[in-house]
């Protein structure tokens, strides 16, 4: 049994069909990719994993448990953290206060905005921001202005803002969109090294291809809301079908 599994997942929008019997089976502590065009239903899929969609029929569990029916602030206590397109950081706090809010969010299972006025009574929760900021190289920023870092760094502090919840399952929604190549690299050597330090699964939708093979050991591509294969980065590559819709290439 993997850690998330998707089993017969149907979701409609009027006449539009946006996910058909969708079945995965994702194992723990890999780094799974679902990749497609527009319209193929990832950005639906993953939000009936976050909870923000109920499918019309089928199930979703996380370690055996459903999370259909339960708020997304719910599902982020069971261990699920999702990294959104555009960074969802608090661009008028500095980079260290963003990070003292999950932490109160992870102790108290909610954030009560009078908490960072009593933060120097906090030093348990003050050493573990700080911690996580060092792991990803941002201790230097720490009295920055969120607004004022780069799109890589907002990134790198969302990944942050993320993991000090100590997550089982990191969903990315195109981690690396509108970034510059040098960004890129950086934050997928960023993931792969904590992947590599920590007992995670990540779960990535991205339509870089670079990027996808950069990560991923298994490969799900979705074509009009349903799956069309899954197989690891190497037989993708070379599948006639996925060369010809998804990777721009001529099929073999």
């Amino acid at each position: 049994m993997g850690i998330l599994e998707v089993s017969n997942v149907n979701k409609r929008f009027g006449g539009l069909q946006a996910l058909g019997d969708v079945n995965l089976d994702i194992a723990s502590g890999t780094v799974h990719a679902i990749i497609g065009p527009n319209g193929a239903g990832k950005s639906t899929l993953l939000n009936v994993l976050v909870g923000k969609l109920i499918p019309d029929t089928g199930t979703v569990l996380f370690n055996g448990i459903s999370v259909l029916g339960r708020n997304p602030y719910q599902i982020n206590q069971m261990g699920i953290s999702r990294v959104f397109q555009t960074p969802e950081i608090f661009s008028d706090l500095s980079v260290f206060e963003n990070m003292l809010i999950p932490c109160f969010a992870k102790r108290d299972g909610a954030f009560r905005l009078h908490a960072l006025e009593s933060i120097v009574a906090e030093k348990q929760l003050i050493e573990k921001a700080e911690h996580m900021l060092s792991e990803v190289n941002m201790a230097d920023k720490r009295h920055m202005t969120a607004s004022s870092l780069s799109r890589g760094d907002k990134r790198r502090l969302e990944m942050a803002m993320c993991l000090v919840q100590e997550p089982k399952l990191l969903l990315l929604d195109e981690p690396t969109a509108g970034m510059a190549r040098a960004d890129t690299n950086n934050t997928i050597d960023l993931l792969n090294q904590i992947h590599e330090s920590r007992e995670i699964t990540m779960v990535i939708i991205e339509h870089d291809m670079h990027v996808v093979f950069s990560l991923a050991k298994r490969i799900t591509v979705l074509a009009q809301g349903s799956p069309l294969v899954e197989d690891t980065p190497a037989n993708i590559k070379g599948h006639p079908k996925v060369k010809e819709a998804y990777l721009g290439e001529a099929a073999a």
